[in-house]
């Protein structure tokens, strides 16, 4: 276990220090560096601890709210399910409602799809219900 947060520590180091500007917008779906967490927090995969995320609000143009994404199918009050369009395909997502955190800007990697309208304002009142 210690080998990955080591990795991880060398992933970050250079994320932290990478000055790349991505733009973004509420709605919007990006890889992003997700790293190597503790205990149940949503970790990233492979070399550089990738996983998809669903940016909920932006706060400026360094950080914003995000929800972690996975295609494992789960149901119940903590999940939300939706699909969209990445490049040709559609592709069927799990929103991890309980992962839902701060995230900085630099960890962004690239686009890879927008949710829908609906779909978004169904996600963002089944996490308002979660928190009440």
């Amino acid at each position: 276990m210690d080998e990955l947060f080591n990795k991880w520590n060398e992933v970050k180091k250079i994320v932290q220090d990478e000055n790349i500007l991505v733009g973004f917008k509420n709605r919007d779906i990006f890889y992003m560096n997700m790293g190597k967490n503790i205990g149940y927090e949503q970790d990233g995969k492979g070399e550089n601890f990738v996983r998809p995320v669903v940016v909920v609000k932006g706060f400026n143009k360094d950080i914003f709210f995000g929800i972690p994404l996975s295609t494992k199918l789960k149901e119940g009050k903590f999940y939300y399910q939706f699909s969209f369009k990445k490049q040709d395909e559609t592709i069927t997502n799990i929103a991890l409602l309980s992962q839902m955190r701060l995230f900085s800007t630099k960890r962004l990697l690239n686009k890879i799809g927008v949710i829908g309208k609906e779909d978004f304002q169904e996600l963002k009142n089944k996490f308002k219900v979660l928190i009440d």
